[in-house]
């Protein structure tokens, strides 16, 4: 064995020497096969306090790792390769005693429940024969470490206890005493190694001795945690006391699947929650082999901790549960299948767990759960379901029957009848959880079919004949708060608003927020506030939730795994798509497809719980996707572990993205204020090389897509768009970033955000600049002199206006030179130097009008009309905005086409009112949806 963790940390052919390096071993062979990152490293070599260096010092600890690893042998294969976000150890079979230890206890597990428990002690042996002292000693612990090693020694208990309970059956009781009485010492709150004692020390004939064994348990848990033992050791008390005859050992009994006597009596049902064998310390009652057993038969999982919210969900669980027909169905077609479906992580399980105990009085005959997945994910067949669940209802007299997989001689028909024959008049309730398809599950109902059942799956089983379905989504936020703060830890409950975000960051998945529980109470020494800083930290979120065996990544990976390796791929580009929510043409960007495959991509991906089918109030499509925020994380991951930012892969998909954005947002630009957009003519404003993979959006889907109102438009995409601004400047198309920023401003100057206005455009000035753009650039500057004036920042304003004059006047370009002027006009009018403002709005009109600008011309002609306004002459302002009104209907702008005569209106109203008042020029409209609330003698005023 190479690795060993189960005592002192050690490798062959030589252990590091140094401290630090044998963390980060036990660290990566404790998730072998798994990729750790590196956040998650750091923190548990620095825990809170990681040096600056903390990055660089990590890189030489993992090369003096595998410099070790391939002493003695050069060419052999490096296990410890680089995988981001992080690092994965590769361990080969057997080569880890982790690795062999699970197998073991496994194999051992399979072998109890099947009563061969001469096989089952010597696999159990051999699992803690592994142990060499306690797990991962020897390195100094973080919180991953720290944890693992609680885990590792509680499983090492587990299977100790396990092994002991084989042992008692066997007949071993006189060889367990000594043993059990040490352990008893060691582990004083154990109360099932305190049972094995009792039991062991009556059947050697020391019934005094028992009960002295159980008054030293009850004075341990009393005097140490004060509360009294649970209701199994009263009741084998009460045993002892009452010398029990079943308590004793019988050695005669039915063959177990190994050919090795069993002892008599298995309990009733052959087991307890959770899938565990009941201990010999139950005591155990002769019955005939091949009989049903007298008694409930309980095999149920206990009860999640701190269950929470569900309330509406567990009401309608249980009026099916208790027969109640739907308002649509006739009374005698009343459901005894539940369907229970949502994502990974959604509770389904708890929430069926939690029914079976709620309505345990409708099913005296016990209850059921049965497992439609195996260890690594895979369908259960049918007839390995049946074998199962025949053998914890006592069914099976041959060793054949109580066998992992259906024997030769039996087939799924010949099952299903001795299900039935054992069902037959018996009220139970079966669970089949985690099923992979409605096939599997009808093959099991069909053996049932007077039995209730709840079926959980991860898809809508929606073929289900008679069956009533619940789907599961995550918490509402003030449950999710709730658990956070009742499984949390006293902590939590101090800092509602960093509940409040990390139930927000977790995006109310009842597993994560456990998970992230579980961290706080496991770490008194967090707040907080200090999980929610590492939860922001999109792709570090999902190695924050993690703590030993609890991983979120692992539980979604599941799903991931369920679905094709085209969905795969939809998935991880999906990554790069704009949040919250997206259109379906997003997708059909980022997958090189049109819109119609893409929405198809995109409902297969919903079926498999990958991504979520919004509907948002508002808008004209009633459904737009989205990812949830923590599988947003995983396909963060997964697309950085596939191409690095930069990899032509991931630029080639934001490139398209970005010419949609372009696309779309110009066809709504050019509807909403036509000739605005300067950049808008790609051959001679910006170079747009033409896409290497041919892709673009047809030109007929571009008047479909923005067929309504342009403004509606602009506000169901200006969250992606603007995000698309940033991936396009983060990916270094430069040319791209400035098209997209200045097709955006129309918008944001008729809506007034300010904020995203000014963060897009210096992106984009940016990208103009690294571009070498001169004329990109002096659109821009020119934008943002507009944002800076509305801004009441009239010298930023002017010096805007100036440069970007200057750009256009080196780039030959005379049309927006004069635009410029019209900006610096408006500056000096709201200066009040009216005779400095006329003179560049008539320059301004005259440079429109020999260009053949028409926008140009009615901007200047709105600026002569206030110039004209404010010298007290409205009637030549009237023929001005008259003028205006022509120039803007000859540029198709409505906009300013009713602005134009809104403004008229106005202006005609205040020449009634004797014209040059105070009340009248400057409280107009002075553009679209812009108004001047200063008069105009007032320095620095600008408009609002």
């Amino acid at each position: 064995m190479r690795f060993r963790i189960l005592g002192p940390v050690h490798m062959t052919p030589r252990t590091p020497s140094a401290a630090k390096p044998r963390a980060v071993l036990a660290t990566l062979l404790v998730q072998s096969g798994s990729v750790v990152s590196v956040h998650t490293l750091i923190d548990e070599l620095w825990c809170a306090e990681p040096p600056r260096t903390a990055a660089t010092t990590l890189q030489v600890y993992v090369s003096q790792l595998r410099k070790a690893l391939l002493e003695g042998d050069p060419d052999a294969q490096q296990p410890l390769v680089t995988r981001p976000p992080g690092y994965l150890m590769n361990v080969g079979e057997g080569e880890l005693d982790l690795t062999v230890f699970e197998s073991l206890r496994v194999q051992g597990r399979e072998a109890y429940e099947q009563q061969d428990y001469t096989h089952a002690s010597s696999l159990l042996a051999r699992a803690l024969g592994l142990w060499t002292g306690a797990a991962l000693s020897g390195v100094p612990h973080g919180p991953m470490l720290e944890t693992s090693a609680v885990r590792l020694e509680e499983l090492r208990t587990e299977v100790l206890e396990q092994r002991i309970s084989a042992d008692l059956r066997l007949g071993r009781h006189h060889e367990l005493v000594g043993e059990l009485m040490a352990l008893a010492h060691s582990h004083p709150m154990r109360e099932t190694l305190h049972a094995h004692l009792m039991v062991a020390l009556y059947r050697s004939g020391r019934q005094s001795d028992a009960l002295a064994a159980y008054h030293r348990a009850r004075r341990a848990l009393v005097e140490e945690l004060g509360v009294e033992p649970g209701p199994a050791l009263k009741r084998l008390l009460e045993r002892v006391l009452a010398a029990d005859p079943a308590l004793a050992w019988h050695e005669q009994g039915p063959r177990g699947p190994g050919g090795t006597a069993s002892p008599a009596g298995q309990p009733a049902g052959g087991g307890t929650q959770g899938g565990e064998s009941r201990s010999a310390a139950d005591g155990e009652r002769p019955g005939a082999p091949g009989a049903p057993q007298p008694g409930p038969v309980l095999w149920l999982p206990p009860r999640v901790a701190n269950f929470t919210g569900r309330a509406e969900q567990l009401a309608l669980g249980a009026r099916v549960l208790e027969g109640e027909p739907s308002p649509e169905d006739a009374a005698e077609d009343r459901a005894r299948v539940l369907a229970v479906s949502g994502r990974v992580g959604a509770g389904k399980t708890a929430l069926a767990v939690q029914l079976a105990y709620e309505t345990a009085e409708q099913f005296p005959d016990g209850r059921v759960l049965l497992r439609l997945r195996d260890a690594g994910g895979r369908a259960v067949d049918p007839t390995r379901t049946l074998t199962t669940l025949l053998r914890r209802l006592r069914l099976g007299a041959g060793a054949e029957e109580a066998g992992q997989a259906a024997p030769a001689d039996r087939d799924l028909e010949e099952l299903s009848d001795h299900v039935r024959a054992c069902l037959r008049g018996r009220r139970m309730l079966l669970v089949l959880d985690d099923a992979v398809s409605q096939a599997q599950v009808r093959a099991v109902l069909s053996a049932v079919p007077d039995t209730t059942v709840i079926v959980t799956s991860r898809r809508a089983l929606g073929g289900l004949e008679g069956a009533r379905h619940l789907a599961l989504d995550v918490l509402a936020a003030e449950d999710a708060e709730r658990l956070l703060v009742s499984s949390g830890g006293p902590q939590t409950a101090r800092d509602p608003a960093a509940v409040a975000e990390i139930a927000e960051l977790c995006g109310y998945l009842p597993l994560a927020l456990r998970v992230a529980a579980a961290a706080l109470a496991a770490r008194p020494h967090w707040t907080a506030a200090a999980l929610a800083g590492r939860l922001r930290n999109e792709r570090g979120r999902l190695s924050a939730l993690a703590l030993g065996d609890l991983d979120v990544r692992s539980s979604l990976l599941t799903a991931h795994q369920d679905v094709g390796p085209e969905q795969q791929h939809a998935f991880r580009m999906l990554a790069l798509a704009p949040q919250p929510h997206f259109a379906p043409w997003s997708a059909a960007a980022l997958l090189a497809t049109d819109v119609a495959g893409a929405e198809h991509e995109a409902e297969e991906l919903v079926r498999g719980h990958l991504l979520e089918a919004r509907r948002i109030p508002g808008t004209r499509r009633s459904v737009r996707y989205g990812l949830h925020p923590l599988l947003r994380s995983l396909a963060v991951e997964m697309l950085a572990a596939e191409a690095t930012p930069g990899s032509p892969e991931t630029r080639a998909a934001v490139e398209r993205l970005g010419r949609a954005c372009l696309t779309l947002a110009r066809h709504a630009d050019s509807r909403l204020a036509p000739g605005r957009d300067r950049l808008a003519p790609a051959a001679t404003a910006v170079r747009l090389p033409a896409p290497e993979d041919g892709w673009e959006l047809p030109a007929a889907e571009v008047k479909r897509l923005v067929a309504g109102p342009p403004l509606q438009w602009f506000r169901e995409e200006a969250a992606g768009l603007l995000e698309a601004v940033r991936r396009t400047h983060g990916a270094g198309l430069w040319q791209l970033t400035a098209a997209l920023a200045s097709s955006l401003s129309g918008y944001y100057e008729a809506c007034a955000l300010w904020v995203e206005w000014e963060s897009s455009h210096e992106l984009a000035l940016d990208a103009a600049r690294q571009a070498g753009e001169a004329r990109a650039e002096a659109v821009l500057l020119r934008s943002l002199g507009d944002l800076a004036w509305q801004r009441h920042q009239a010298g930023r304003a002017a010096d805007r206006y100036r440069l970007a004059r200057h750009f256009f006047t080196r780039c030959g370009d005379r049309t927006g030179a004069a635009r410029c002027l019209t900006g610096e006009a408006d500056v000096l009018l709201g200066r009040g130097q009216t005779a400095r403002a006329e003179q560049h709005y008539g320059h301004a009109l005259e440079t429109g009008r020999t260009e053949g600008d028409a926008r140009g011309a009615m901007e200047a002609l709105r600026g002569l009309a206030f110039v004209e306004l404010s010298e007290g002459r409205p009637d030549a302002a009237l023929s001005r905005l008259g003028e205006c009104e022509a120039a803007a209907e000859l540029a198709g702008d409505t906009r300013w086409l009713e602005y134009a005569r809104r403004t008229a209106d106005q202006a005609r109203a205040a020449a009634e009112q004797g014209g040059h008042e105070a009340s009248g020029p400057l409280s107009l409209e002075v553009r679209p949806g812009v108004w001047l609330i200063q008069p105009p003698p007032a320095a620095g005023s600008a408009a609002a």
